[in-house]
């Protein structure tokens, strides 16, 4: 009788507390970290492939829901499916199919929203489509409209929606030559000021892409338009040109013409959205992105990430691998740091945002070899032509006997290997690297790797791999590790002209630094291709969740 009197007691404390529990699980599970993987085709929350290059993401309220939400706009091309389902094929030509919309409230998870602009919508309303990208899409407040901007031939075309979701639906098409000197723009991006909601063109001369542009988007003569023009950059010519805000400073980047291929990440800063830009025409190579060409990408656009306990900007580069054959994967995401207003870039493979907070983290499986498979040089190393280069980005050849590495000398060893269809079939992108000689040679090519001021090298146990073949005869072929006094090495089978995967396991990282390599002891003649280097944590404490 004591027992049934004290039930609804009992009720009445564990009801609140069951309610407790599940508040706090449903905080755990929405505030969770979740991991952005590199170097690899990204596909939808149901498994569908994304293809969206060219773009820019922009927050929006979802009209389906009322929830705001990140919205991704970009290009879906032709070339995309192709090289994504055989990767060992470049294309020449863009083949645009439609701009495509993708929705996330978490930066990781995306549901595709579909076509947003077709082909058809613009062909029947201008003229055939033989180019068709860079984008993005600003809020019209006078209008309560959406206007996408996108490149089309060699105008700006503009399309409109009532919804973010669209269809977008052509508006108006400008020619550039009034207002700049050349019909088309040279690169183009949308970026919104977070803290006015004011949208703004950025955007290159046409011819030379020697000069950048900024134009606030508004409405003239009931047209959507731009409605002035400030140069805020004259100089070397530069594409890819994207802008984004942090701590009160305004940031335009930019990359070199390098075509389809990756670059260094440009930067000038200013203090006021029309400038001026310092230092003057003068752009500065971005801090951390040097030894891969910022994780072999061109300058994209960015995105802020105001979290509870900090504000991430992630630095959104487009690797056009369907064009270029430079890697797997055509959004590469990694977070920038900040030293006052410098902007300094992890080149990450893998890691993890919390987007809830801002916080990011270096991830478990994190690759932290930088040009890992060779595909940041874009030309046969030495290079006499742009960019002017004598050796591999992030790798370091020491000739001990042999030719000397030189540029402009016929004697002077290839450092690089431009990979066969076949090779491809086997081993990621166009390059891989080239130990070799005419002459009996001895050299090690190698990689230090170490703690950066925002991306620790933990100590403990990695795992180095790589993929080798090669001919001719060695006296030494080895890949190696070494860190503090302790060295591991595994011997790289001789004259083996088929592609091995090679596995050096338990490798030690003492004092956040280590160099890893390979020698090669090799007679006249002999060559050993090395490709997919990776050195990843195995089972270290300081990246596990």
């Amino acid at each position: 009788m004591n027992q049934l009197k004290k039930e609804p007691y009992v009720l009445v404390k564990v009801v609140p507390m069951i309610l407790m529990l599940l508040l706090i699980n449903c905080l755990c599970v929405y505030a969770q970290d979740n991991n952005i993987k590199n170097d690899t085709f990204w596909d939808t929350e149901d498994g569908a492939p994304i293809y969206s290059q060219g773009g820019g993401i922009f927050t929006f309220t979802d009209p389906e829901d009322g929830v705001e939400k990140y919205f991704w706009y970009g290009v879906h091309y032709e070339e995309a499916e192709q090289y994504r389902a055989d990767p060992s094929v470049n294309y020449q030509r863009t083949h645009f199919k439609a701009v495509t919309c993708y929705t996330s409230t978490d930066l990781v998870n995306w549901k595709s929203k579909g076509n947003v602009l077709e082909k058809s919508e613009v062909e029947e309303s201008y003229q055939r489509v033989f180019w068709m990208g860079r984008l993005g899409v600003a809020y019209v407040k006078e209008m309560d409209k959406y206007a996408l901007f996108v490149q089309h031939n060699s105008n700006v075309l503009i399309a409109l929606s009532d919804s973010p979701s669209g269809p977008f639906k052509c508006h108006n098409r400008l020619d550039m030559t009034d207002r700049i000197g050349t019909p088309n723009t040279g690169d183009q991006t949308v970026f919104t000021d977070p803290d006015t909601g004011t949208s703004y063109l950025v955007y290159s001369y046409g011819k030379g892409r020697h000069k950048i542009y900024i134009s606030e988007i508004g409405v003239k003569d009931g047209k959507v338009d731009l409605l002035d023009i400030t140069q805020i950059f004259k100089g070397a010519g530069r594409e890819g040109n994207c802008m984004v805000k942090y701590n009160g400073k305004y940031y335009v980047f930019a990359s070199n013409l390098y075509g389809w291929d990756s670059s260094h990440a440009f930067y000038l800063v200013a203090d006021d959205v029309k400038g001026p830009y310092l230092p003057e025409n003068n752009m500065l190579i971005t801090p951390g992105s040097y030894d891969d060409y910022a994780h072999i990408t061109q300058t994209g656009f960015f995105v802020n990430v105001k979290g509870s306990k900090k504000e991430t900007v992630i630095y959104c580069g487009d690797r056009w691998a369907d064009f270029a054959g430079n890697g797997l994967g055509y959004n590469q995401w990694c977070p920038l740091s900040f030293d006052g207003e410098t902007p300094f870039f992890n080149s990450l493979n893998s890691w993890n945002l919390n987007e809830s907070t801002g916080e990011w983290s270096v991830a478990e499986d994190n690759n932290f070899v930088k040009n890992s498979s060779f595909e940041a040089d874009r030309k046969a190393i030495p290079s006499s032509v742009k960019p002017i280069q004598e050796q591999l980005l992030g790798w370091y050849s020491d000739v001990k006997q042999g030719n000397t590495i030189v540029i402009d000398s016929d004697q002077s060893p290839v450092l690089n290997h431009a990979n066969t269809k076949e090779d491809r079939i086997h081993v990621i992108g166009e390059r891989s690297l080239n130990i070799s000689d005419n002459v009996t040679f001895k050299r090690k090519v190698y990689q230090m790797i170490t703690s950066t001021p925002y991306v620790s090298l933990e100590d403990g146990t990695y795992t180095l791999s790589l993929k080798v073949k090669n001919t001719g005869h060695f006296d030494r072929l080895e890949a190696y590790a070494e860190s503090g006094n302790h060295q591991k090495s595994i011997p790289l089978e001789n004259d083996n002209d088929k592609w091995n995967s090679i596995t050096l396991e338990n490798v030690s990282v003492i004092n956040g630094k280590v160099e890893i390599g390979f020698i090669a002891h090799g007679e006249a003649g002999a060559s050993c291709h090395i490709d997919d280097v990776a050195f990843v944590p195995n089972d270290v404490p300081g990246y596990q969740k």
